[in-house]
């Protein structure tokens, strides 16, 4: 507990300073906020362990604290304080996510226990987790975030493994929605610097202005706007990972700046003269081809190669073969939960209609997909007809593209739609595509299909 960092959040100045006097004494690192737009805008900047809040607040009150905290995706726990008696808002503050909560007055002994309390068992969600995601890992084939087995994702996997505990800078490339995202933070998450934070940034997302002092920083005055000092990006993730998404869309001036913080190891904040040593690991990813932009005078060449330490390319969903049915699953689960549905699984139609969809979103597209049928079905198990895209025309089972379809998306192509046409027969299909029916049978597994469910 002596290294806990604690957010005090009450508009009561006395409170405020009483409490954070206390657990000092105790041996904790105590930020304080006056109100809920206070402590957000605290939290972005500086992350914590664990929140009290006062539940009665003008302004943005604890339950809207609380609310917008689960929204951006702060896990931590949160302790709400509530007035003596007010049980109908406690419960209406754990129903908004609280992890406990206490009455005031405050007793010292009381909160000690209850922080205690709600980080101990943050610990243990947090190990929970990290076990069933190794689990899922060693049934799925999977790596941390990621779900599949295929060839293409088990060459990004051994590679991935390779790169994580190396200080390198890593380029992810591929379509939009193949996960890249995922891969960064599984990156992350297996090297030495896992305890440390993983920030991202999506720099596709924000004008120039606002992209530089979200990465660099500002001083206050730095610019109209500009009321209080900011800690940017690139400090945040001191110790830890800086995962920079749509690298591809930055502009030259801000080329220019990354490519001085990545040579020096060193930040400026706009508006200071005085520079910041950094301990970064940086992560890339783009869905563009920056050797492509390089040529066309659009992306630094420099900025280029010192992000092009080490190249991962994320596989299209299409090209993931049997992936597609695993992902499904995964998915239909997940939504299964969240939705209370009861839905088992899906009929052969489905698996054949989902093998034959030819992807263009991707895994995105695939999520959408399985959470509106999972929404919209009335029966225990999905149909084809439940799947939100068009049936594949007669006889093309997702016909690739050609030009631009790769080897093995036109093997795969060639083998579903000779099965369909000889009604699944393999020794039937062996011999049109002069090949071994072992051939055939190996390829079906790798997909996860047997042979009649192309009928």
């Amino acid at each position: 507990m002596t290294s806990t960092k604690v957010l005090v959040v009450d508009d009561e100045p006395a409170t405020r300073s009483g409490l954070k006097r206390l657990l000092e004494q105790a041996g904790m690192k105590v930020e304080t906020a006056g109100d809920g737009a206070a402590a957000l805008a605290i939290v972005s900047d500086d992350p914590v362990d664990v929140i009290i809040t006062d539940l009665r607040m003008p302004g943005m009150d604890g339950i809207e604290l609380l609310r917008q905290l689960r929204e951006r995706g702060f896990t931590q726990p949160v302790i709400v304080a509530t007035a003596y008696g007010d049980v109908s808002s406690a419960v209406g503050a754990m129903r908004a996510g609280a992890d406990d909560f206490l009455t005031k007055p405050l007793d010292l002994d009381a909160l000690m226990v209850t922080l205690e309390r709600v980080v101990a068992r943050h610990a243990i969600r947090v190990e929970a987790e990290n076990l069933r995601r190794q689990i899922r890992e060693r049934d799925g084939g999977g790596l941390r975030g990621l779900v599949g087995s295929s060839t293409a994702m088990q060459k990004v996997y051994r590679l991935a493994r390779q790169v994580a505990g190396a200080r390198a800078t890593v380029l992810i490339t591929g379509d939009s929605g193949t996960g890249k995202g995922e891969l960064a933070r599984a990156i992350h998450e297996l090297g030495g610097r896992a305890a440390r934070p993983f920030v991202s940034v999506h720099c596709g997302a924000l004008p120039e202005t606002l992209l530089e002092s979200e990465l660099f920083g500002h001083e206050r005055g730095a610019f109209t706007g500009a009321d209080k000092k900011r800690i940017g990006r690139f400090e945040q993730a001191s110790g830890g990972t800086l995962f920079l998404d749509e690298i591809g869309d930055i502009t030259p001036a801000v080329q220019i700046k990354l490519l001085r913080v990545l040579q020096e190891r060193k930040v400026e904040r706009l508006g200071s003269n005085e520079t910041v040593e950094l301990d970064v690991r940086l992560i890339a990813a783009t869905n563009h081809d920056l050797a492509d932009e390089v040529q066309k005078g659009k992306f630094r060449e420099d900025l280029f190669y010192r992000l092009n330490v080490v190249h991962v390319e994320m596989p299209p969903l299409r090209a993931r073969g049997g992936d597609v049915l695993v992902l499904a699953d995964h998915f239909l689960k997940k939504f299964t939960e969240e939705n209370q549905r009861s839905i088992t699984g899906f009929t052969d139609a489905a698996r054949a209609k989902l093998l034959g969809h030819s992807w263009p979103g991707n895994v995105r597209e695939l999520e959408n997909a399985i959470e509106r049928a999972v929404v919209l079905s009335s029966d225990d198990t999905l149909d084809a007809k439940d799947l939100p895209f068009g049936d594949a025309p007669a006889n093309s089972l997702g016909a690739p593209r050609v030009p631009g379809a790769t080897m093995a998306e036109i093997e795969r192509h060639a083998i579903l739609t000779t099965l369909e046409s000889v009604g699944g027969s393999t020794t039937k299909a062996a011999k049109i595509l002069d090949v071994s029916v072992r051939t055939i049978q190996y390829r079906l597994q790798d997909w996860g299909v047997r042979a009649k469910s192309v009928l």
